[in-house]
């Protein structure tokens, strides 16, 4: 599945259900989508990105990760498509370059676009324990 509106719309839907400022949605090989919201905590070295509930559930399900989108509602009524935070990136990298990602985009009608992690992360250290550095195995990323 390629990272659409439908996608941006999972999102959007489990941010306002939740009362929240950010949520995450992501779209699994066979079309399902997992939504997840951020895991807040007094304690702030508890709390967890937004994404990552969806992603843990992906990983618990056995399931492959094709698409990922984060939106954000900080000021107003508008929402904002952001790039995975660094730490996300990582995690979404278990499932090889080519998972696609929202990234804002002032230049398109609908602000944001859709890169994949590859182009988001050019020099990704991982290659490094891939193959002749190719993007490294989900083996590799688990061991």
């Amino acid at each position: 599945m390629e990272l659409d509106q439908r996608l941006v719309d999972a999102a959007v839907e489990q941010m306002d259900r939740r009362g929240r400022t950010e949520a995450a949605a992501v779209y699994l090989h066979d079309g399902r989508i997992l939504t997840s919201v951020s895991l807040d905590n007094l304690n702030a070295s508890a709390t967890l990105c937004a994404e990552t509930g969806a992603i843990c559930q992906a990983h618990t399900l056995g399931a492959t990760i094709t698409a990922s989108v984060f939106v954000s509602r900080w000021e107003g009524d508008a929402v904002t498509v952001l790039s995975p935070c660094g730490i996300c990136q990582e995690r979404l990298a278990l499932w090889g370059p080519d998972v696609q990602v929202g990234v804002a985009d002032p230049d398109s009608d609908r602000g944001w676009s859709v890169r994949t992690l590859s182009e988001l992360n050019p020099f990704y250290w991982g290659r490094h324990f891939g193959d002749q550095g190719a993007w490294p195995s989900s083996a590799v990323h688990a061991s």
